[in-house]
């Protein structure tokens, strides 16, 4: 009797990399999370918004900023460690331009978290002032901590308490559910908030770069694909990354699509099967989780003048 295979028919990789992925992801407690943020900002004083240092026009929500209006802001810049210095630099540039304190930080060593208690007292310095003359010296100033998921707000907030197990952390998204307060440092009030996406990406480029750091769900996407669409992106912004990590002299004007760089990826790293096909779900896993991980060096996928 002939057996029917259950595995799902997918087009040819090359074909699946000639597209730029299309992503909606808007869960039921995101709604819910969007609806409690509005509600609890008049409870604090300032909002610290965490970026991906790697991506942070992709990773700044707009719904967080339409919802966070003229409340004063700070951002955050986390995962600093992972992205480019220079362009870290630039993002602050572009970030003080606009009126706006970015603080580059590294949660998992602490980098960067002094600069975070000087930031939010600069940005307050004249509503401080105000509570003094009022005779309210020494009042806690109350931070809401926003972001998309799995950009670091537990691993800010562990750094912050500095007692393990305040704040749950997992290196996937959709961890932190419900609304906490924590008392952080000599002074200051931590409210967190579970990670809130938007309805839709209007660019795709935003729920590509989103889909790169492991921001949106894996489960929702064709990591094949997606692998290919970063090796591309990586071999236009950082071709040396690529070459390094994987002992390979592939040059950007040699023009070879996303597929064919993972195929010699997963060719040199001896993930065959058999035929002597490459193993490409393998090599896109090794990929992603390796860029993922920092493995191929400090690297940012965007600029402040692109967008």
């Amino acid at each position: 009797m002939k057996q029917v295979s259950n595995k799902k028919t997918r087009a040819p990789i090359n074909e699946r990399n000639s597209e730029q992925l299309s992503i909606q992801w808007f869960p039921g407690h995101m709604a819910r999370t969007r609806r409690r943020i509005t509600e609890d900002l008049k409870l604090v004083d300032v909002v610290a918004e965490i970026l991906d240092a790697r991506i942070p026009q992709s990773s700044s929500n707009p719904v967080l900023r339409d919802i966070i209006q003229s409340k004063p802001r700070i951002v955050l810049l986390n995962k600093s460690d992972m992205a480019d210095p220079v362009k870290t630099s630039l993002w602050v540039s572009a970030y003080a331009e606009k009126g706006l304190k970015a603080i580059p930080l590294d949660c998992k060593t602490g980098k960067g978290i002094p600069a975070f208690y000087a930031g939010i007292r600069e940005v307050l310095q004249e509503r401080i002032a105000a509570w003094e003359r009022k005779g309210m010296v020494g009042r806690p100033i109350r931070i809401m901590v926003v972001g998309i998921p799995n950009v670091g707000k537990s691993s800010l907030i562990n750094r912050l308490v500095k007692v393990r197990g305040k704040a749950e952390v997992q290196d996937k998204p959709g961890v932190t559910r419900q609304n906490h307060w924590f008392t952080v440092g000599k002074g200051f009030e931590l409210l967190d908030t579970p990670g809130v996406l938007w309805p839709k990406f209007e660019d795709p480029a935003v729920g590509e770069h989103l889909a790169f750091t492991g921001a949106v769900k894996d489960e929702i996407l064709d990591r094949e694909g997606l692998a290919c669409r970063l090796l591309t992106f990586l071999m236009q912004l950082y071709p040396e990354a690529v070459n390094t990590r994987y002992k390979l002299s592939i040059r950007p004007e040699d023009g070879l699509q996303g597929y064919e760089i993972l195929e010699s990826i997963g060719r040199k790293r001896g993930m065959l099967i058999s035929g002597g096909e490459v193993d490409t779900e393998r090599a896109a896993n090794t990929v992603l989780d390796e860029y993922r991980g920092g493995l191929l060096g400090r690297i940012t996928l965007e600029m402040p003048e692109e967008r």
